[in-house]
């Protein structure tokens, strides 16, 4: 029976191939002949030609013997090569859209700075990176505790001055992005005012409630340092709080005389574990800092109200120039055990005129923007007593010549400190001295800086001869004197030795200044026709 359903269906293509015509007719009578074939075992080897199948008979009938031998073979080839080229055109067509995303999100909702996203939570940009989520914790908790912080963090503060009105004009919870807290870093620096802290052990244990991992860091109170029995009183200096992998620098600052703000070195002990924290990272404590008292600010960064300086050009400006150098109060105390101190009238009153008189000086070159230091005299009573050496007479400062001002001598005048002489000129040797009260006075030398050292010049006014003092290159530090904040030499010890010679430590009354200073050296004489400029006394 199947044989002579193949005939026909043998005879139904034969027709087919040599014309068109009754072409679909012909193939339903194809069909229903095939399956009214019952009963084969031969058949059910067969399947149902399709019109694929059927077109390729038409166009080479001789394949017609291999294609009923092998037509379940090439069915399956069919079918991967089929779903293989599908899935590969799905997965083209899939990343062609996502790139089609990706640019549309970057050329145009970018350029918008996210005004055309939803402030809904699920689209705020960034808020779920560590940095942020720590921060926002970290404000919370001194928040519900009143402990007045501040940002001090550089980086932020930068950030937040490049785009100030921005920041200004942003209102609690209206940012869709998060574009300064969220910037890639170890750690956020926060700063403390410690008198103004009411509960700081109470703090201490919520911040580890909260999940934050604590370490504080204490040292002796250096303002004690002069008190014998009182010297060893701690006080915090740092805390460090860590919330996953981000870590809040907290740094404590402590009132001073001059109404200045010190931190102190934050100097690690034996028990602490060195893998806490990155701590080479940390922007302050690698050595103490002063600090001008800053005026604050609430603004709303990233969504959170924090305080930060009202000028915070002035602060950053401070930071990278504001190490500490301690009187060495223990040292003072021991040079007066062995060279008594003067306490006589005469004593008294002139380290009062000299306070007096260095006071004035600083406020009207910090008027001028000037800086200055303590120099020769002055310096070496702060280094070797921490005091005014009281048979001195005067007070020294120094001041680089590229600080230097046409307005000095006027502003001085105008605070009651007139000109008493002017010896050489800006480009070579310059040196002023102003008249104080009660026959005290201020001398003034300019420093010039050559390759490898810096010198000040000296000129002696009957003869036109100059003088030369040679000092190793140096910079700039703060330190607490007579109840100020001032600049000394960081390298100190190497400035004074310059000066005075490995004996400083031994005080010495008749000194002359053409000859006592280990580093004087002549330096040639004026010319006669240049000592109206050069020479002038007043």
């Amino acid at each position: 029976m199947f044989e002579q359903g193949r005939e026909s269906h043998i005879e139904i293509f034969e027709r087919t191939r040599r014309g068109s015509e009754g072409h679909c007719r012909l193939w339903d009578q194809c069909v229903r002949r095939c399956r009214s074939a019952k009963g084969s075992a031969r058949f059910s080897q067969h399947r149902l030609l399709g019109k694929q199948d059927y077109l390729r008979i038409q166009k080479d009938e001789t394949n017609w013997g291999t294609f009923t031998r092998q037509p379940r073979e090439h069915h399956r080839l069919m079918s991967r090569i089929n779903k293989n080229v599908i899935l590969a055109l799905l997965t083209l067509t899939s990343s062609a859209f996502l790139l089609f995303q990706l640019y549309y999100y970057k050329h145009y909702l970018s350029a918008k700075n996210g005004a055309g996203l939803s402030k809904s939570k699920g689209s705020q940009i960034g808020f779920d990176s560590i940095q942020w989520r720590a921060v926002k914790k970290f404000i919370m908790l001194t928040s519900s505790q009143n402990v007045p912080v501040f940002l001090i963090d550089p980086l932020i503060l930068e950030l937040i001055n490049k785009n100030f009105e921005q920041v200004k004009n942003t209102s609690h919870g209206s940012a869709s992005e998060c574009k300064f807290l969220c910037v890639p870093r170890d750690f956020t620096a926060f700063a403390l005012q410690y008198h103004l802290w009411k509960n700081e052990e109470g703090w201490f244990r919520i911040a580890e409630n909260m999940g934050f991992q604590c370490l504080k860091i204490e040292s002796k109170d250096p303002r004690l340092d002069g008190i014998d029995s009182l010297s060893g009183t701690e006080i915090p200096l740092h805390y460090i709080c860590k919330l996953a992998a981000h870590a809040i620098h907290l740094v404590v600052f402590h009132e001073r005389s001059g109404n200045y703000l010190w931190h102190g070195h934050l100097r690690l002990k034996g028990h602490i574990d060195r893998k806490f924290v990155p701590f080479r990272k940390l922007q302050f404590g690698r050595y103490p800092g002063a600090f001008d008292r800053p005026e604050l600010q609430q603004v709303t960064v990233d969504g959170l109200v924090l305080l930060i300086p009202k000028d915070p050009v002035h602060f950053l400006e401070e930071v990278p120039h504001s190490r500490f150098i301690e009187c060495r109060y223990k040292e003072a105390r021991a040079f007066f055990q062995q060279y008594l101190d003067d306490n006589t009238v005469e004593a008294v009153a002139f380290r009062k005129s000299a306070k007096e008189l260095l006071q004035l000086a600083a406020r009207t070159l910090k008027k001028l923007g000037v800086r200055f230091w303590l120099s020769s005299g002055t310096c070496l009573g702060w280094y070797r007593q921490c005091n005014i050496i009281p048979y001195s007479k005067d007070v020294d400062l120094g001041i680089f010549i590229q600080d230097y001002k046409s307005d000095i001598i006027s502003a001085f005048h105008d605070a009651g400190l007139p000109l008493k002489h002017k010896f050489g000129k800006v480009e070579d040797s310059l040196e002023l001295s102003f008249q104080g009260k009660d026959d005290v006075k201020l001398d003034i030398f300019f420093f010039y800086e050559e390759t490898d050292h810096m010198w000040n010049g000296g000129t002696q006014a009957k003869t036109g001869k100059k003088f030369k003092y040679l000092f190793p290159k140096f910079t700039l530090c703060w330190t607490e004197f007579v109840d100020m904040k001032l600049h000394v030499p960081c390298e100190t010890i190497e400035y004074i030795e310059a000066n005075y010679g490995k004996t400083w430590k031994i005080p010495v009354k008749t000194w002359d200044w053409k000859r006592s200073p280990p580093n004087v050296q002549p330096n040639g004489i004026w010319p006669v026709s240049e000592w109206d400029e050069v020479i002038q006394l007043y």
